[in-house]
């Protein structure tokens, strides 16, 4: 059964949460974002690298061979022999818990006893694109050409389908960055984040962010001798405890004059491939607003998951810590890519054997608020159950890492 496979204690951990292109990891290869998380996991667990059966990467935007290269790399910077394999996944934005369940199924079917589940996205490395041609075949369908709809479109497509209003949104957004900003202060992602020493001349924003939540970042050069200095990220640099409805109320719409979706420099990069829906949108005019609104944050990151089987478990004295019980995959109309979770979450618990009624904590992506909040409503789910600790519009959204960090989030609060 997939009940067997555990989850070991202290065993699913992250990188910080950066902005892409200004934040703290902004000069950092994407290799040494999943190395780091890699050792960690390693130096935390005592586990024995030989023993692992494979390392399982969610990633979504650099190309495949590129990315399965790095992801190699990463595993021998972070002390893994050349026996252990390794190989990406990409299920867009859902590509980190893929990766999770791919290594649970393998030790389901034995495969292997012991697994490594990982996500890595550098958005600052490699952004939304299209190699080569569109096929003209595409014009024929409609369903075909809702794939290459900008992700805000179909945010805005939500929002208009379903009723979700701008205030309710607006009102997630805020409440993401407040209970983000309460989790940091309170230490309660201390245990779950590995440190990253880089080099990064990261911008006074992300400095100021830094500081405002207790962290302390430099200059990497020295002004008198020009050297080039070492500093630790130890801090997601995404959050803005000072978010408020006045101030989210200000931002004008980003894909739709008329619409709801708000986002502030990182908008930029979802604008996707406006030829397909008429979108048009100014991308250097955004780029140096620095209020993000009701829309996620692009961003990089990487974050790491260990599992096992329960009887190996306990025989090399891991302390059980949770059980992968049930994973579900379900399409939804593209047009409205985000109404996802208020599909496949039932699907899930259903498998499990168990009744919406039955779950503590749920842990939703919020690519946009609009999405965010029609599945919260669709599901019924009690508000304070639901990312306790904040989301993606506050955290940020590293495509391949985020869901695999929600997970681990789960397992650690």
């Amino acid at each position: 059964m997939m009940g067997a496979t555990t989850i070991t204690q202290g065993s699913a951990y992250r990188t910080p949460i950066c902005k892409s292109k200004r934040g703290g990891f902004k000069d950092t290869y994407p290799e040494d974002l999943l190395a780091t998380v890699l050792k960690g996991l390693l130096d935390k667990t005592k586990l024995n690298p030989n023993e692992v059966g494979d390392i399982v990467v969610g990633t979504v935007l650099a190309p495949g061979s590129q990315r399965a290269t790095e992801c190699r790399m990463a595993a021998f910077y972070s002390g893994f022999p050349e026996t252990v394999p390794v190989r990406t996944v990409n299920r867009q934005c859902s590509s980190g818990l893929q990766a999770v369940a791919d290594v649970a199924a393998s030790i389901k079917a034995g495969f292997y006893d012991i697994g490594i589940g990982a996500g890595l996205e550098s958005m600052t490395a490699n952004q939304v694109s299209w190699e080569g041609s569109i096929n003209p075949k595409v014009k024929t369908l409609q369903q075909a050409q809702d794939c290459l709809l900008p992700m805000g479109i179909t945010s805005e497509n939500v929002a208009c389908r379903y009723g979700v209003t701008r205030e309710e949104q607006d009102r997630a957004a805020v409440e993401s960055h407040r209970r983000a900003a309460a989790a940091t202060a309170s230490g309660k992602f201390r245990d779950e984040i590995i440190p990253v020493t880089t080099k990064t001349d990261c911008c006074k924003m992300a400095v100021a962010t830094f500081n405002k939540l207790g962290g302390k970042i430099q200059d990497i050069v020295d002004p008198k001798t020009g050297e080039e200095k070492r500093v630790t990220i130890s801090m997601d640099d995404g959050i803005r405890p000072e978010t408020s409805l006045s101030s989210l109320a200000k931002l004008k719409p980003v894909f739709q004059k008329d619409g709801t979706t708000t986002a502030g420099s990182e908008a930029f990069l979802f604008c996707g491939f406006a030829w397909a829906s008429g979108c048009t949108m100014d991308m250097d005019a955004h780029f140096d607003d620095v209020i993000i609104g009701n829309s996620s944050q692009v961003s990089d990151g990487a974050a790491a998951v260990l599992l096992m089987r329960r009887d190996v478990a306990i025989k090399k004295g891991f302390p059980i810590f949770g059980v992968f019980r049930s994973f579900a995959a379900v399409g939804v109309d593209p047009a409205v890519m985000g109404i996802g979770p208020a599909v496949a979450i039932p699907a899930a618990v259903k498998s499990a054997g168990l009744q919406i009624e039955d779950i503590d904590l749920f842990e939703l992506n919020e690519a946009f608020a609009s999405q965010f909040v029609f599945c919260c409503k669709k599901l019924d789910l009690d508000p304070a159950k639901v990312n306790v600790n904040g989301g993606a519009i506050a955290l940020g959204h590293p495509l391949g890492a985020t869901e695999l960090i929600k997970s681990g989030a789960t397992i650690l609060t």
